[in-house]
């Protein structure tokens, strides 16, 4: 049996970043696929693991971490091989954590936006006034995320807001890029940075968001790049794209540009 466990769910970009790097490191784990609109995370049992109520969790050994940005770290301090994600030099390792840091702060908790407004409303349409508030009201970390949005979705300045920060992520990305020589954003080595934005930059080209890139090749570069890494592919299973279960998406799926 395997020492590591993973409660995760596809299309959370925060468990996608975990499981590139479990595949990374060529570690066995046992996965277990939480329904998250069934409220797998708020399940007594699971919040005695994570009492956040988000995924994903790690167990290793029999002990629990969480926070993805924790734990892709703490992947990479326990199983350096077969290459470490992680700069050797401490104050590279600090300018990687500082990338990690404005990851976390703008273009990650942007992103969840568009992909609620676009993909998930309609589960929440679905319910009652009632429904939807004792929904909200039993998410540790999302409930006012959820208030926010409500049953008709955010409105349009939240949007805008939103893919403005989104922009401004994608600007931040092709600098560090122009800065490094590429090809990845701390130079000719893959690090958690890469990684820890990597769900963001999918997902933005997943639900054609991918505009925001039209005037930085790099940015497309960089995407196609680490699509051709042997961990993406097993990363992003069947069913961990929000088109992949969500049809009424695919029509908003364009052309490649680059």
């Amino acid at each position: 049996m395997p020492e590591v466990e993973l409660y995760n769910a596809p299309q959370s970009t925060c468990s996608q970043r975990v499981r590139y790097v479990l595949n990374a490191k060529d570690l066995p784990y046992t996965e277990h696929k939480l329904d998250l609109f069934s409220g797998d995370q708020l399940k007594p049992d699971y919040l005695r693991l994570n009492p956040n109520g988000v995924v994903p969790t790690l167990i290793h050994v029999g002990k629990t971490i969480i926070d993805s940005a924790v734990i892709i770290e703490y992947l990479d301090e326990i199983s350096p091989q077969p290459s470490p994600l992680v700069p050797t030099d401490p104050a590279e390792r600090a300018a990687m954590r500082s990338m990690m840091r404005f990851i976390d702060e703008v273009p990650t908790p942007a992103i969840r936006i568009p992909s609620y407004n676009l993909a998930f409303l309609p589960h929440f349409q679905s319910m009652s006034d009632d429904e939807f508030r004792a929904l909200a009201d039993s998410k540790p970390l999302r409930r006012e995320f959820l208030l926010r949005m409500g049953r008709t979705g955010f409105p349009k300045t939240d949007m805008d807001q939103a893919l403005g920060r989104l922009k401004r992520g994608v600007e931040r990305i092709a600098s560090w890029l122009e800065e490094s020589g590429g090809p990845w954003l701390m130079g000719k080595k893959l690090t958690l940075a890469d990684i820890a934005v990597m769900p963001v930059i999918v997902r933005m080209d997943d639900v054609n968001l991918g505009d925001a890139w039209d005037d930085a090749p790099a940015v497309a570069r960089w995407l196609d790049n680490i699509r051709a890494t042997a961990p993406f592919e097993p990363t992003y299973y069947k069913g961990s794209l929000l088109t992949d279960r969500y049809p009424h998406l695919q029509h908003l799926k364009r052309r490649p540009q680059h």
